[in-house]
């Protein structure tokens, strides 16, 4: 079941997948567009438009080549470091909670968390750039007292849907906790 009437919190469009494969196992996937090859397209222009004035004034081919590497170097570190195409979340019952997120480079990314380590997934609210945003988590619990929670791992960070898109993935992950 895929839903596409999502949003993230700047308003771009993302799509929600979630596929129940049972009653103690379910995926949830946000994807982000793609790359926009013009945007790459204008800012590549216009560093190199910047760097041909540049040389223009100072006559040193040293420019030229530096902007063209320096563009091609960043193209490629944003793609394998920054731009996450989709980020997963497959929660299984009785086992645990796999994070996924995938580049646009190709490369993956995998955390595994046991189940005995949740204490519990929430919905948590932060103030970011002077708006109040929500974003899914899961509270791990503190192996010298099971009733305090060590640590906060946030969820979807790349995509960062909105409330609505959390409330659907927190509802179904809730089922799966309380089931077990």
């Amino acid at each position: 079941m895929e839903d596409a009437g999502f949003t993230d919190i700047s308003g771009r469009a993302i799509s929600l997948d979630c596929q129940r494969h049972s009653r103690f196992c379910s995926e949830f996937t946000v994807s982000s567009p793609k790359v926009s090859l013009s945007r790459v397209a204008g800012y590549t222009c216009s560093v190199w438009l910047l760097a041909y004035a540049v040389f223009c004034f100072t006559e040193n081919t040293a420019v030229l080549s530096s902007a063209i590497l320096i563009t091609l170097v960043g193209m490629m570190l944003h793609i394998h470091f920054v731009k996450v195409d989709h980020e997963s979340l497959l929660i299984v019952g009785s086992l645990g909670v796999q994070l996924s997120s995938s580049y646009a480079s190709g490369r993956e990314s995998t955390t595994f968390i046991e189940m005995s380590d949740i204490k519990d997934i929430v919905i948590n609210e932060a103030i970011y750039m002077h708006h109040i945003i929500y974003y899914l988590c899961i509270l791990l619990r503190d192996p010298s007292d099971p009733n305090s929670v060590s640590k906060v791992v946030p969820l979807f960070q790349s995509s960062k849907p909105k409330l609505n898109c959390l409330k659907k993935v927190y509802r179904s992950c809730q089922e799966v906790l309380f089931s077990c």
